[in-house]
């Protein structure tokens, strides 16, 4: 049963990326997103269960499809559900690497109902998944990761978003030795792919949205590493969102328990575009080709699945013609 929800669900992001794949580096983010959310809510509401979206595309009065709080499904198991349809619509856009279309999702209550604002993160594969703290500076998390992986400070990559507010971290890193890779949008893709081997990226370290956050955890539930945060409030109307949302330790720090109150977790991403983790669709004359990663926690199986789908089959809304 566990693995036939799975394979239903990967179905669900599958549904996603065929449909904004078709708006690759088509300069237009919105239509893309949209195809995104649209694929994948008609794709949960074909699944058996009673799902609620706790992660999603924002408040009810700010998104009109996969809304927090949503409910989805025909009827059936009560599970949580955190999605990005589309993780980085700048990058589909603009025809750049690493966009996914992602899901989480565990047991009714198990997974944090994450308020729209910041989140300091530090995320690693299993290898050190003891050896790094949120509130640890990045020189100690470089030096720490170093020796817990038996390589030097300057055969890691640290991954960190493009943005200004990490000049000076960015900086600390390289003061620390270590390399970096910059990433402009998508970091629940530098989170992950800290505990995929391949990827060529050792850590993963900055502010980003905290519903990624949870997203990012999950993953790190099943594969085994480690994902660490603190939220970073802009204002006190959000940290008194949070409250109200009856989200945990808002002061403090954010383990993989908080964020994921489950040993039963799955993380489900199938690629948009080509990336160093998962390749995009691609599309040929009766069809298309997705490249995806299930994991589950429970089983502790990370699956990389290829699926070929048909022309003239409606149930993915994808049109081939």
């Amino acid at each position: 049963m566990r693995t036939t929800r799975i394979v239903e669900m990967l179905e669900v992001t599958e549904a996603a990326a065929l449909a904004a794949g078709r708006w690759m580096g088509k300069g237009d983010k919105h239509a893309a997103d949209d195809a995104a959310v649209e694929g994948m809510r008609k794709a949960l509401a074909e699944v058996d269960i009673d799902g609620t979206i706790v992660i999603g595309e924002g408040e009810r009065d700010e998104a009109p499809m996969l809304y927090i709080g949503e409910k989805v499904g025909r009827g059936g198991e009560g599970i949580d559900i955190a999605v990005d349809p589309l993780e980085g619509t700048n990058l589909t856009a603009y025809g750049q690497s690493n966009s996914l279309a992602v899901m989480a999702f565990g047991p009714k209550g198990t997974l944090l109902h994450a308020p729209d604002t910041y989140m300091h993160k530090v995320a690693v594969g299993p290898d050190a998944a003891s050896a790094v703290h949120v509130d640890a500076s990045a020189t100690e998390n470089v030096r720490n990761v170093a020796k817990a992986m038996n390589r030097d400070v300057e055969d890691l990559v640290v991954c960190i978003l493009d943005r200004e507010r990490h000049i000076d971290l960015i900086k600390e890193v390289r003061a620390a030795g270590a390399r970096i890779r910059l990433i402009s949008d998508g970091d629940v893709f530098g989170a992950v792919a800290t505990a995929i081997e391949g990827t060529g990226i050792h850590l993963y370290l900055g502010i980003g949205a905290a519903p990624e956050g949870v997203l990012a955890c999950a993953a790190m539930k099943c594969i085994g590493g480690c994902f660490m945060g603190r939220f970073a409030w802009r204002n006190p109307e959000e940290k008194a969102r949070a409250v109200e949302m009856g989200t945990c330790n808002i002061d403090g720090v954010l383990d993989m328990d908080c964020l994921v109150n489950t040993d039963e977790a799955a993380f489900i991403a199938t690629g948009v575009t080509d990336g160093e983790m998962l390749r995009g669709v691609r599309y040929f004359g009766n069809g298309a080709r997705t490249n995806s990663v299930a994991m589950d926690a429970k089983s502790k199986t990370v699956r990389f699945i290829d699926t070929i789908y048909r022309k003239g089959d409606e149930k993915f809304w994808v049109r081939m013609d």
